[in-house]
């Protein structure tokens, strides 16, 4: 037994907005030591609370 534990996706999520997750990555797409196409991804996934509010403005409804 490895000692591993199934996790729903909602309470996964649940978790990580708790805390806040920061994904990044390069991918290089290269032929004889030449690059054609490179790509950088960056995202700060993290829930909004009354101690850390939105950054975007508040609309009036």
């Amino acid at each position: 037994m490895t000692g591993q534990q199934e996790v729903a996706l909602v309470d996964l999520l649940d978790r990580l907005l708790a805390g806040g997750v920061v994904l990044a990555g390069d991918i290089t797409l290269r032929i004889a030591d030449v690059d054609l196409v490179r790509i950088d991804l960056k995202a700060l996934i993290s829930s909004v609370n009354n101690a850390v509010p939105s950054p975007w403005k508040q609309v009036a409804p």
